[in-house]
């Protein structure tokens, strides 16, 4: 049985946002895995864009940092250049510049500093579900899995407790910024020119750019050197320091990417755990927990494609990509790739190896923030499966309206305590 099926009839549009309002189009995917790898769209917003489908293919030319390039954008959308420079943060940049910046925030992120939060983490879920898991039905998606993302932001950033949830709604806009139930301005409905030099072309980065010059500022003020934010603002090796506008794109980048992994992943394990009644039963016999979040987060994929662009031509499956061309790498649909996976379509706890490219696993951009990802997942399962005795889905669930994004922004559930 696999976990769920969406609707797609095997010729969907990537280009499209309504194309994932109910999840990735699998069956598509598999289609282009099998037929067309590396297949052309042409787009009627911008510039057409290269689609590759295959497991090993994207992990190859993800390790092509030389040919495919970051430095022009991570998104389908075009911008210009003085677009890109305003907007852009460490995730858009290619070496050396990626990994000077990556240096500065690789310490505050290490496993053995994020393993020092797991009693924070632990406190928090308990806390979390102790209070939800009183009523019998609630929204998964709102009540859990955006709940413990959002109080840990506070935590690592050093921001205050009141205004977290402001944060995270703001990082929602920007994020899923194609959504109308999560902004008023919708990319692709309305023209958004007037924020072109924001982050995602969204008003919610001007106000984020603002209480960021704000907090920067305090920072300074107090001599406050807690939380992550302290670290990025200290000179690196070579005497430099963080320009504002880097500074407001990475602040950006942590509310908004920082929070979104761990819950649609949460989001997912649960939505799993609905139609799979035995990964409960694993997760409490307890010896799955090496494995179990690296698969919740293979299965979720949060960040359904990241975007290269071509430096040189290219020469792959009897095509050739352009000098200048925006290539998409689908790790949606890598990361269902039989040929590396096997069953990819069932959650299976166990699954090692598991080198899932939801990390962006191979190149030199690896998620900062795996550590922390993997650690609140595991701990959040661990103390939600001593609570409950079964859980099943209580209504229809709804997707994010973003091919860039996938997640599950409404899941309701019905739950019997342990």
């Amino acid at each position: 049985m696999t976990v769920w099926t969406p609707i797609d009839d095997g010729q969907a549009d990537l280009s499209s946002h309504d194309t994932f309002v109910s999840g990735p189009p699998l069956a598509t995917f598999a289609r282009l895995r099998r037929d067309d790898p590396l297949s052309w769209t042409d787009w009627d917003s911008g510039k057409g864009f290269w689609s590759v489908t295959r497991y090993h293919d994207i992990l190859e030319m993800n390790r092509n940092t030389k040919v495919f390039s970051s430095a022009q954008g991570i998104r389908m959308e075009d911008q210009s250049y003085e677009e890109y420079l305003a907007r852009r943060t460490f995730q858009e940049t290619d070496a050396p510049e990626h990994m000077q910046m990556r240096i500065k925030l690789a310490r505050a992120f290490s496993k053995g500093v994020i393993a020092g939060f797991e009693e924070d983490i632990r406190g928090l879920c308990r806390d979390i579900l102790d209070e939800v898991l009183q009523d019998g039905s609630f929204d998964a998606t709102k009540c859990i899995a955006r709940e413990l993302p959002m109080r840990m932001l506070g935590r690592i950033l050093g921001t205050p407790e009141e205004d977290l949830p402001w944060l995270v709604e703001k990082g929602d806009a920007l994020i899923a910024n194609t959504d109308p139930d999560f902004t008023s301005h919708v990319l692709d409905k309305m023209s958004t020119d007037e924020f072109r030099m924001m982050p995602f072309n969204s008003p919610a980065g001007a106000e984020l750019y603002a209480y960021a010059k704000d907090l920067m500022a305090a920072k300074n003020a107090s001599g406050d050197t807690t939380g992550v934010l302290h670290l990025i603002l200290q000179p690196g090796p070579d005497g430099s320091v963080i320009s504002e506008t880097e500074f407001r794109n990475f602040f950006c980048l942590l509310v908004a990417a920082g929070n979104d992994t761990t819950r649609y992943s949460i989001a997912a394990g649960m939505q799993a755990m609905c139609h799979q009644p035995d990964l409960l039963a694993q997760m409490q016999q307890g010896d799955i927990w090496d494995t179990a979040a690296d698969e919740i987060i293979r299965w979720a994929t949060p960040t359904s494609y990241f975007r290269r662009t071509a430096t040189q031509d290219y020469q792959m499956h009897g095509k050739t990509i352009r000098e200048g061309d925006k290539v998409l790498y689908w790790f949606a649909s890598g990361n269902r790739d039989t040929a590396y996976f096997t069953a990819p379509d069932r959650v299976d706890l166990t699954r090692t190896p598991n080198k899932h490219l939801s990390f962006g696993h191979g190149g030199p951009h690896l998620c900062l923030g795996m550590w922390l990802a993997r650690l609140e997942v595991t701990v959040l399962f661990q103390e939600l499966s001593k609570r409950i005795a079964h859980i099943e889905a209580d209504g229809p669930q709804q997707f994010l309206r973003s091919n860039f994004i996938s997640g599950l922004k409404s899941l309701p559930v019905r739950i019997k305590r342990a």
